[in-house]
């Protein structure tokens, strides 16, 4: 049997609440086993560009990276978010390592293709390094992944976070039983959004389309939960989502994804 890998993509409004980030990489420090750890930053992005005198652009809720919002990100994601969180694991004896997919040729990409919109330098992912990462993890190292890949031409690219995990934890799956984790403000997926406590604490493939035409799973959850199937038709072992209680052992109240 493979041994086991943690993929954990944190939430933005984790990585805004200084006491929510602390109290999170607390509980990541004690996961057992080798682990990766991935994080975005777009509301910090969006600080920065608006102190700048740039306005974000968004379609549907999706970011339009200009070569202006592209440095940005490179600066916040890259350089602010990801070296504040390695710091915070090291004082935590956990020996992080931050990374973007340009570092060590880790994560291949190429910018989306212009159909409707053109999002400017998007990247969508082409292929994982996972003998690489293989090898960073054997050092005993854990591998923090900001949003960012790159083209092997030398242009780096904005990368979804969600899908900069779910595209990890399929390329490592050839080396480990990966299982996904998106941690985020809510306890999992929720039947009635407006009951907290609604979890639904299993879905499969089968319920996963039911939920779809019945429009309990719509929004923003939708992009969210396409990348979860996506990963578990593709060797990923299990998808759990919920909030910083999912790594807590007694706690069951989140939501698992299987096939």
């Amino acid at each position: 049997m493979n041994q086991q890998l943690s993929i954990v993509k944190i939430g933005g409004n984790i990585i805004e609440n200084e006491l929510e980030l602390s109290k999170f990489l607390t509980l990541f420090s004690k996961l057992e086993g080798s682990k990766i750890l991935v994080h975005g930053g777009g509301k910090k992005a969006n600080q920065v560009l608006e102190k700048m005198g740039i306005s974000p652009k968004m379609v549907n809720g999706r970011r339009i990276t200009d070569l202006e919002s592209l440095d940005v990100a490179i600066m916040v994601y890259g350089g602010l978010t990801n070296k504040k969180i390695v710091a915070q694991l090291q004082a935590l004896n956990c020996n992080a390592i931050g990374m973007s997919g340009a570092d060590a040729n880790a994560i291949q990409a190429h910018k989306r293709p212009v159909n409707d919109i053109d999002y400017g330098f998007a990247g969508d992912v082409d292929g994982v390094s996972n003998n690489t990462l293989n090898s960073i993890l054997q050092l005993g190292l854990t591998p923090v992944f900001c949003a960012l890949t790159h083209n092997q031409k030398g242009q780096l690219l904005n990368t979804n976070a969600d899908t900069v995990a779910s595209e990890l934890a399929i390329g490592m799956s050839k080396n480990y039983e990966t299982t996904l984790y998106y941690c985020f403000e809510l306890n999992g997926v929720l039947r009635d959004f407006k009951d907290k406590t609604s979890v639904i604490k299993k879905i499969d493939s089968a319920s996963y389309a039911n939920l779809i035409s019945d429009g309990i799973i719509a929004d923003g959850m939708l992009p969210k939960m396409h990348n979860c199937f996506h990963a578990l038709k593709n060797g990923v072992k299990e998808v759990r989502m919920g909030n910083l209680a999912l790594f807590e052992k007694e706690n069951t109240n989140y939501t698992r994804l299987v096939l």
